[in-house]
């Protein structure tokens, strides 16, 4: 089926459109770093980029592209700006990997049942 809109076929079925951005955010090694220490526990962006073989300046533009993803937020205190991992995005982008890899995983074993040969029992 074409999708008028972005001249691409899709799936109706699959939903990705609203897991895309969060996928294209963490492609990236130092993206998928930040998420990491993230997952331990919140951290300025002084910290962050501690971690980090890039610039303050690159980390800021890599945690630009993590918060238009929603999978970070920032809050300012003064001059400190503190980074906290947003579980609810990436919760749901498992879960979208989750019912696409169990649908994916039944499609492909069905596939192989079809070319096992019968046996006396299947006959």
């Amino acid at each position: 089926m074409r999708d008028p809109t972005t001249r691409h076929t899709v799936n109706r079925m699959v939903n990705y459109r609203d897991h895309a951005p969060v996928f294209a955010a963490l492609g990236d090694p130092r993206r998928t770093l930040i998420v990491d220490l993230l997952a331990q526990r919140d951290q300025t962006v002084s910290e962050l980029a501690a971690h980090l073989p890039i610039s303050l300046p690159g980390t800021l533009k890599h945690l630009a592209v993590l918060e238009s993803a929603g999978v970070v937020s920032r809050t300012k205190a003064g001059r400190t700006v503190t980074v906290h991992l947003e579980c609810d995005q990436l919760r749901s982008a498992e879960e979208w990997l989750h019912r696409t890899r169990t649908f994916w995983a039944a499609q492909l074993d069905n596939l192989a049942r079809s070319f096992t040969p019968p046996t006396e029992e299947n006959a």
